[in-house]
Formats: structure tokens, sequence, C-alpha cells
């Protein structure tokens, strides 16, 4: 068993989560509203996309990439739709209501994982980027034995959580001291920096593509 699998793998997970998109943005948010659990928990959800994504660039299934590339335009008008109208839905949450919701119990700890599993998975560029991560450090090849695949994927899933525990916790350290109003004044920077992020990232593939072509 080679621990340097695991060693890369969490390294790369850990990178990997860093560039604050709007998943970071979403994570901070419902830390700051519904507590570091709920923003721990949806960072978990990122980080079990990016590990399908890991799988694929680290295994080097070519099939699945090359479709991938095929239907980018698709999926990432897809993403785009789901990404602004979640930032459009925090630009306009009360976070009063939110806070009630949160009391009663009625906050849904399967729906914080799942929407950002989604919100990832249907983001391909990830799968680019692990490739990118990937090229820098080991990649697996078919010869090698299960235990270190799983141990470089297993990898790559523990250093993204460790990564959105390190944020939620840092953020939950600030959390007391956020008033009603000022969560009020976080929802609506929080949703249109998730406009704005999502927005200027699908601008910017549409410029590169067409310069591309």
């Amino acid at each position: 068993m080679n621990l340097v699998f695991l060693i890369e793998g969490i390294i790369v997970g850990f990178m990997a989560s860093v560039p604050l998109g709007p998943i970071g943005v979403l994570c901070i948010q419902r830390t700051l509203n519904k507590g570091r659990l709920s923003g721990f928990i949806s960072g978990l959800g990122a980080a079990s996309s990016d590990v399908i994504y890991a799988i694929l660039a680290g295994f080097s299934l070519s099939y699945i990439v090359s479709f991938i590339e095929e239907q980018m335009l698709f999926l990432q008008v897809f993403g785009v739709v789901l990404l602004l109208f979640l930032g459009f839905k925090i630009f306009y949450t009360n976070p009063a209501i939110q806070l009630r919701k949160q009391k009663r119990g009625n906050s849904s700890l399967f729906q914080d994982f799942a929407s950002t599993f989604l919100l990832t998975l249907s983001n391909p560029l990830y799968i680019f980027l692990f490739i990118g991560f990937f090229a820098g450090f080991r990649v697996v090849q078919p010869k090698d034995n299960i235990i270190n695949q799983l141990l470089l994927v297993g990898g790559v899933f523990v250093g993204a959580a460790l990564y959105w525990l390190i944020l939620t916790s840092i953020v939950n350290l600030f959390r007391k001291k956020i008033n009603l109003r000022r969560l009020w004044w976080l929802n609506k920077i929080a949703g249109g920096l998730i406009i704005v992020l999502v927005i200027s990232a699908f601008i910017g593939w549409v410029i590169k593509e067409y310069v591309k072509n």
C-alpha cells in the first residue's frame, strides 16, 4: 500500500477546493445563516462531486472526457441557469425566515448536501481542473492496484473536506457577531456575488471558445 497516493490525493483535493467560486460563497452564506454544520455539509456535497471528477480525470477515462467536451455548451448553460437561480434565491431570502425555520428544525442537511453536489457536478470544467492538478502529481495507471486507486480518490475527498471544515469553522467564529440586519445585507452581497461570478465565468468561457474557433 503506497501512502504517497493518499497524500497526493489530499493535496489535490484541498487545492481544487481553494478557489472561492459560487460554491464557496454559498457555503459561507449557509454557515452565517444556518450554522457551521449546514455550511460544512454543503462543502461535503461539493467534495463528493469532486471525487467523481477526480475519478474521471485520474483514471484517464478519455471517452467520458470526450463526451463532456462535445456537450460542454449544454452542460455549461445548465450549470449557469442553476447557479443564477440560486444566486437570485439567496439575494431575495429573508434571514429572519431562515432562522425561524432552523429553530423549528425544518432545515434539511440532505438538501444542503444534494444542492452543492448537483451544482458542482453541473460544472464540467472541474474535470479539466483535476486533469491539470494530476498532471503535476501521480496519475493512476491501469496497472496500479485497486488499493492505490482508492487511496488517491479517498485522499481527494479528505483534502476537500478538510478545506471546507477549516473555511466554515473560521466563518463560524464571526457568526455570533452578525445580527439580522447584517445577515440581510450579507444575503444581498452573497447572492449578487454568485450572480456576477457565474455570468463573468460564462462570458469568459464563451469568449475563449470564440477566439479558439
